[in-house]
């Protein structure tokens, strides 16, 4: 019986879709290796093999492609410190590079995002765009935050770069691409942008997505004109394009308003309601069309009633004779006598009432709050405009209604989190519908710009609270404030107002480093696999996203053999990461762990880690790892 180690590195994406492609065309495999040609065979001829072909092509795109499915190397530290309940909080803030952090979620969190929604940079020429490095990304995040010697600087994107598109392309793909592995079966992916990439945006999820998963494009009135000092058309709008992440995703309705409830005039002992003709109207209205919906219905006096339409076309009603004789015994249908041709005629009509009704929303919104909005909510929480651009809580609002409907849980991704809007309209939305969704945000921690006015005050508001001068504390000091402000002004919700904060770093676990020239020096600084100066729980929360648990799942710890044992996820992962264990341990650490998983009463595949440098010798683990085998425990690790 042997204890299996933990290697560093997230999940290798690569090796996964290689397993899963061999799983369906194992034929097309030959010594461990792909034979393409055998695989186009089997995909019966479909592989398009001309140069030229329909499609968004652009220079480092296939650099792009394996950006995305090049394992990353870090892990993301907790921040107790930083956090609000983060005891009890089912909510993250996340900082750290984007494109990581997506790559590090992918196991514990793929299929289980309800919403994705970003607000990703305009690449107007002056916004930030993500210069990633292929060759060590972590190394990348960490220059750029400035936590490394020789961080670079980040400049403007501008047109006169020769890359103005191609940059901004290179940086969104891998992160859609990681994104879409996170959505639910019928999740939902809004990305805002402006006219500056809104082609390019549309063609990459088009190819990403699917073009038949394309749910609508939303054009927002920003409440302000730009642009007016150039050659053509000032700038009112921006642009969210939805998608879905299968084609049976669907938008839930949206509340009507007051004009809309007025056309409910009528009232019965069900409520209030309005009528719609029986005969079908607009697209696919004749007989042809539905040939079993054209049949004659009684009318009040007797008369035999048919759908006919305008100037004498038979027509058909909406629905067939059954559904029509039900809706009949419920009193659903009215008739009505109509003017047609100088004379009355019987007219049927169908009864639908106003309680639960909502309505399609219009892909234009010129109705909801604009940024001067989303300018005052900063201000009233920080006293002054502290963040450029930001988007109103109202949109975010709207977009969950449309992706949740009356679903009351599920989790909202935004990894472009900026003031943190989105986290505080879900808070929001918590509070007014009584919901249980959690956040997830990702921001990279971007020193402020001290040539932007607005970002100046948001220096001084970050100085008054003893934090770093990025990006990312602000977005932590919004969701406090939010959080605070949501609980006092309505003291009877007891909702979920904390977040916990993560931060990205490389691997608590050092990667195998051998020096051929200085080969003992080297086994000896590796006989540590675990990075100095790293906290246990520092550890434990790199094993959570290793063996794909939510990073809230619940912990507890026991003392066992004067030894700290965690339990994570009720008993799916166990954890003793001593520095020590000896021959005089064994007994009462193997027999202490076997009792408290049995108290449990989980599956006996609860994976068991330990620090491999722990054991003084290797019968000392051997004779543990028998031990735990002979209970049932097989699903032995160690770091």
């Amino acid at each position: 019986m042997t204890i299996e180690p933990i290697e560093s590195g997230s999940e290798d994406l690569v090796t996964q879709n290689i397993a899963a492609l061999k799983a369906l065309f194992p034929e097309a495999f030959t010594e461990g290796k792909i034979d393409f040609d055998v695989l186009k065979q089997l995909l019966g001829g479909t592989v398009d093999e001309r140069e030229e072909k329909y499609g968004l092509n652009w220079h480092g795109k296939r650099r792009a492609r394996q950006l995305a499915l090049t394992p990353s190397t870090g892990t993301l530290l907790p921040c107790p410190e930083d956090s609000v309940d983060w005891d009890t909080t089912q909510n993250l803030m996340i900082e750290g590079d984007n494109l990581e952090v997506l790559k590090l979620l992918q196991k514990s969190y793929a299929g289980k995002v309800k919403l994705i929604y970003i607000d990703p940079p305009y690449n107007t020429g002056k916004d930030f765009v993500y210069p990633d490095d292929f060759r060590d990304n972590i190394k990348n995040y960490l220059e750029l935050t400035g936590q490394t010697e020789g961080g670079r600087q980040v400049g403007s994107n501008t047109e006169a770069s020769g890359r103005f598109h191609t940059d901004w392309l290179n940086m969104i793909y891998p992160r859609l691409k990681l994104a879409k592995t996170l959505l639910e079966a019928n999740g939902i992916i809004c990305v805002n942008v402006d006219d500056t990439e809104l082609s390019s945006a549309s063609k990459v999820l088009n190819e990403l997505f699917g073009e038949e998963n394309f749910l609508g494009r939303i054009v927002r009135a920003t409440g302000t004109t730009t642009g007016q000092d150039s050659g053509g058309l000032g700038k009112s709008f921006d642009y969210i394009l939805v998608f879905g992440r299968d084609p049976d995703t669907a938008l839930s309705g949206i509340p009507l308003d007051e004009d809309d409830e007025q056309r409910f005039q009528g009232q019965d002992d069900r409520g209030k309601y309005s009528t719609l003709q029986l005969r079908k109207t607009g697209n696919a209205d004749r007989r042809e069309d539905r040939p079993s919906m054209f049949y004659p219905i009684s009318s009040p006096d007797g008369i035999s009633v048919l759908p006919i339409g305008p100037g004498g076309y038979e027509s058909r009603w909406r629905f067939g004779p059954e559904r029509y004789q039900e809706s009949l015994d419920n009193d659903l249908i009215v008739w009505k006598q109509v003017a047609r041709n100088g004379t009355l005629s019987w007219t049927p009509y169908v009864k639908y009432y106003l309680e639960g009704r909502t309505k399609r929303p219009s892909p234009l919104w010129d109705d909801i709050d604009g940024n001067k909005k989303a300018t005052i909510e900063i201000r009233e929480l920080f006293g002054d405009k502290a963040f450029n651009n930001p988007k109103p809580i109202q949109l975010i609002s709207r977009l969950i209604q449309l992706s949740f409907g009356e679903q009351k849980q599920g989790i909202v991704l935004d990894f472009f989190a900026g003031s943190g809007t989105t986290g505080h309209a879900v808070l929001n939305y918590n509070n007014l519908f009584r919901a249980n969704l959690q956040f997830i945000l990702v921001q990279l921690p971007e020193p402020f710009d001290e040539n932007s006015a607005e970002q100046k005050i948001a220096t001084q508001i970050i100085d008054t609270i003893g934090k770093p001068r990025n990006i990312a504390e602000l977005t932590k000091e919004r969701l406090r404030r939010g959080g605070t402000k949501i609980k006092s002004e309505n003291p009877l919700f007891q909702g979920d107002t904390g977040f916990r904060v993560f931060k990205l770093a490389s691997s608590n676990i050092q990667a195998w480093n051998t020096d051929a020239a200085h080969l003992e020096s080297s086994l000896l600084k590796n006989a540590e696999h675990l990075v100095q100066g790293r906290t246990e729980q520092d550890v434990l929360y790199e094993l959570l996203l290793k063996l794909g648990l939510d990073l809230c799942t619940p912990l507890e710890t026991k003392t066992i053999a004067a030894k700290t044992v965690y339990l994570v996820g009720k008993g799916r992962l166990i954890a003793c990461l001593d520095n020590k264990i000896d021959h005089g341990a064994v007994a009462p650490l193997a027999q202490g762990l076997i009792d408290w998983h049995s108290s449990l009463g989980t599956p006996k595949d609860a994976t068991i880690i330990f620090r491999d440098s722990a054991f003084v010798d290797d019968v000392t683990k051997t004779n543990l790892a028998e031990t735990l085998k002979q209970a049932g425990l097989t699903n032995l690790r160690s770091l």
